[in-house]
C-alpha cells in the first residue's frame, strides 16, 4: 500500500498531528523538567546532610566513636525510614589514602576525590562507590593531624524512590499524550467546522451552478472573514453572470433588426435574378446602398460588441498617459470620419496612469457622438482641462432629453431622437466602462449653447 505523503493527508489529520504533537512536548517537557528538578532536590538534600555527618564524624576518635555519634544524630533527627536508606559506613584513611580503620561495612575503595582530601590537595570530596553490591555516595573530608574521614552512606532506596517517580511520570505523560491526541482531534474538528461548511457550499456551487447559495458568517476571526469573501465572490459572480446574459440578450435582439433587413434585400436580390427579371438600375442601386450602409452598421455594432465584452480583460499595459496625446490622436481620427463638421481642439498636458489605446478608444466614442448629433458646418469643441484632470467635449446638437439623461450610458439605450440615426447604442457604454476601469467618471449634460456635453474625469498620475 502506497504511503500518503504528508501534505497528501488531509487537513483534519495534518491539524490533528500537529496539536496532538505540540501537546505531547509540552507534557513530555513539563514531566521531565518536574523529574529532574525533583532529583537534583533530593541528591542536594541528601548530599548536604552526609556532608555535616562527615564534619560531624572528623572530630571523633576512630570509626567506630564517628559511627556511633552519627546514629545519634539520626535518633534525634527521625526521618522517613531507618532502612537501608540509613545504612552508614565510616572509614579512616591515612595521608596516602590506606584505610587505618573501618566501621559499618567492610573497607571500602579510596576515590579519586578522597585521595586529594587525604593528600592534602583538597578540603572536600564526594565519590561514589559499591559497597555490599550497594550504591554508596562517600563524602570525604581533612581529619586532624592527616589523613581523612570518610562517611559513605546507602542511595539505593533515594535512586529506588526517582525510578517510582519517573515511572508515575512515564504513565502519567502517556495518558497526557493519548489525551493529547483525542484533544487534537477535538480541536481539529471544531477549528474546521467552518472550512467544511465552506467547501460543501463550494461543491454545492460547482454541482449546481446556482450562485446565490452562500454560507453563514458567524463571528469575525479569519474563517468568518474567508467566508465573507467566498459569499462576496459568488455575489460578483452572480452579477458578472446575469451582466452576461443580459448582453446576450440585448446583443441578440439588436442584431436581429440588421440581420432580417439583409436577409430580406439579400432575398430579393437574389429572386429577381432567379426571374430573369432585372431591376430597374434606381431600386438596385437603392437596394445595394442599404446592404452597404446595413452591413456597416452590423460591423459597427459586432465590433463595439466584442469591445465591450472583452474590455475588462484589457491586455494592454498601465502607464503614464497624457490626456493631449489621447484627445490629439482621436481628433484626427474623427475628423476624417466627420469632415462636415468642424472640430475645434484645445490640448493642455495632464497625466493619468491608464491604457492609452482605451482611452482613446473612449474618447473616440464621445466624438463621434458629438459629430454624429452635430448639424453639418457645426462645431464640436473638445478640450483637456489640466486641473482636474479632464476631456470636456461638447457639441452643438439637439442635447439631451432630462428623461434620457439618466441612461445615456446604458447598454443599447437609444432615445427616441435617436433611432432615426445609425449606431448601435453601445458606444456610450463603452466610455463608461473604459473610464470606470480607469477609477475615473463620466458625467453627462447641456452645453452653454444647448448642445449635450460630456466630461470625463480622471484622478491624476500622482494620486
Amino acid at each position: 500500500m502506497k504511503r500518503l505523503r504528508w501534505r497528501e493527508r488531509s487537513l483534519r489529520t495534518r491539524l490533528t498531528a500537529m496539536v496532538a504533537l505540540a501537546m505531547a512536548v509540552a507534557v513530555v517537557a513539563t514531566f521531565s523538567a518536574a523529574w529532574f528538578l525533583t532529583r537534583a532536590n533530593l541528591y542536594q538534600q541528601f548530599d548536604a546532610q552526609l556532608q555535616t555527618y562527615a564534619q560531624v564524624a572528623a572530630k571523633a576518635a576512630d570509626p567506630a566513636e564517628a559511627l556511633a555519634t552519627l546514629r545519634a544524630v539520626q535518633q534525634d533527627k527521625p526521618g522517613p525510614s531507618s532502612g537501608r536508606a540509613e545504612a552508614m559506613a565510616v572509614e579512616f584513611v591515612d595521608a596516602d589514602g590506606a584505610s587505618v580503620g573501618v566501621a559499618g561495612a567492610p573497607p571500602f575503595p579510596t576515590g579519586p576525590q578522597a585521595r586529594f582530601v587525604a593528600a592534602g590537595d583538597a578540603a572536600l570530596g564526594f565519590d561514589v562507590e559499591r559497597i555490599g553490591g550497594d550504591r554508596y555516595r562517600v563524602r570525604s573530608v581533612p581529619r586532624p593531624g592527616g589523613g581523612a574521614v570518610l562517611v559513605a552512606r546507602n542511595s539505593e532506596d533515594l535512586e529506588g524512590t526517582l525510578a517510582e517517580l519517573g515511572g508515575w511520570l512515564t504513565l502519567a505523560g502517556l495518558v497526557g499524550v493519548a489525551g493529547a491526541a483525542l484533544a487534537g482531534r477535538a480541536i481539529a474538528k471544531t477549528a474546521l467546522r467552518p472550512v467544511a461548511a465552506l467547501t460543501v457550499a463550494a461543491e454545492d456551487v460547482a454541482r449546481t451552478q446556482e450562485l446565490a447559495a452562500g454560507i453563514t458568517v458567524a463571528g469575525k476571526d479569519e474563517l468568518a472573514r474567508l467566508a465573507d469573501a467566498f459569499n462576496e465572490m459568488l455575489g460578483a459572480l452572480r452579477l458578472s453572470r446575469d451582466e452576461q446574459r443580459r448582453l446576450v440578450q440585448d446583443a441578440g435582439h439588436e442584431l436581429r433588426t440588421p440581420l432580417t433587413s439583409l436577409r430580406n434585400n439579400i432575398e430579393l436580390l437574389i429572386h429577381a435574378e432567379g426571374q430573369d427579371r432585372a431591376l430597374p438600375p434606381e431600386d438596385r442601386t437603392r437596394l445595394l446602398a442599404d446592404l452597404d450602409v446595413q452591413s456597416v452598421e452590423l460591423t459597427t455594432l459586432v465590433g463595439e460588441l466584442v469591445d465591450l465584452s472583452t474590455g475588462e480583460r484589457e491586455p494592454e499595459p498601465v502607464d503614464r498617459v497624457d490626456l493631449a496625446d489621447v484627445l490629439a490622436a482621436a481628433a484626427d481620427r474623427v475628423r476624417a470620419r466627420s469632415p462636415q463638421v468642424e472640430f475645434a481642439v484645445t490640448l493642455a498636458s495632464a497625466e493619468v496612469k491608464g491604457r492609452a489605446g482605451a482611452l482613446e478608444r473612449a474618447v473616440l466614442n464621445v466624438l463621434d457622438n458629438a459629430a454624429k448629433w452635430s448639424p453639418p458646418g457645426g462645431t464640436v469643441r473638445a478640450a483637456v482641462l489640466p486641473e482636474i484632470p479632464a476631456i470636456v467635449v461638447s457639441d452643438q446638437g439637439p442635447g439631451i432629453a432630462e428623461v434620457d439623461l439618466p441612461h445615456v450610458f446604458e447598454r443599447f439605450y437609444r432615445a427616441e431622437a435617436a433611432r432615426s440615426k445609425p449606431g448601435s447604442g453601445l458606444g456610450l457604454a463603452i466610455v463608461e466602462q473604459v473610464v470606470g476601469q480607469h477609477g475615473g467618471t463620466v458625467r453627462a449634460g447641456t452645453a452653454d449653447g444647448g448642445g449635450a456635453r460630456f466630461e470625463l474625469a480622471f484622478p491624476a498620475a500622482g494620486a
